[in-house]
């Protein structure tokens, strides 16, 4: 199943990777640049969590105690947390960079790119608000991309949505395709929190 998780990720990599290059101009993603990373839940699924693990054992015993002691500080936070939804910094950001970064997640590969439902709705990536991603081209008073901004500013290619949701890019239509099975899949801190579901 590992090798058919791989390819599907090649596949997912070769779409994006034209994605991206057809964004280019809205995008500022760049080594260093963390924000995707924090203040997350991260939906991960077991066959996604299994791939991780692969990277994490590979890591050299220091930074492996040092995730592992992160995730039991998060483990602690979350049990005393009084609000409904725990959001928290990536254990695998070291250093503003991931760890981890080959066996990363689907939600960590797609992220940054706007994205379209199946309703025609686009969500614009959070990092927009930070005056990074298609900050350039939206309008804060409307909340939507403005087409005058694109044209102002000389843009070549009008900015696209994609359907990315982890909704659909772990949906039993790609399970079928790749003879891979996603499994369970939950906030990646709750794999590490025996209780939680």
């Amino acid at each position: 199943m590992k090798e058919n998780y791989i390819t599907y990720l090649k596949f997912l990599e070769e779409k994006l990777d034209v994605f991206f290059e057809s964004q280019k101009e809205y995008i500022c993603c760049h080594k260093g640049c963390s924000l995707c990373c924090r203040h997350a839940e991260f939906p991960y699924s077991r066959l996604e969590m299994q791939y991780l693990a692969e990277g994490f054992f590979s890591l050299d015993e220091e930074l492996q105690n040092l995730i592992e002691s992160r995730f039991e500080v998060l483990k602690q936070e979350k049990k005393e947390f009084k609000g409904e939804k725990f959001l928290y910094d990536c254990p695998f950001l070291v250093d503003d960079a991931c760890s981890v970064y080959e066996y990363r997640g689907v939600v960590c590969r797609t992220f940054g790119l706007l994205s379209q439902s199946s309703d025609g709705t686009v969500k614009t990536p959070f990092c927009c608000f930070k005056g990074l991603n298609y900050s350039k081209v939206f309008d804060h008073v409307t909340q939507q991309l403005s087409d005058e901004k694109v044209k102002e500013l000389g843009y070549s290619q009008e900015p696209l949505g994609f359907n990315l949701s982890y909704e659909f890019l772990t949906n039993p239509d790609f399970e079928r395709g790749f003879n891979i099975l996603f499994g369970e899949k939950k906030p990646l801190l709750n794999w590490f929190c025996k209780s939680e579901n």
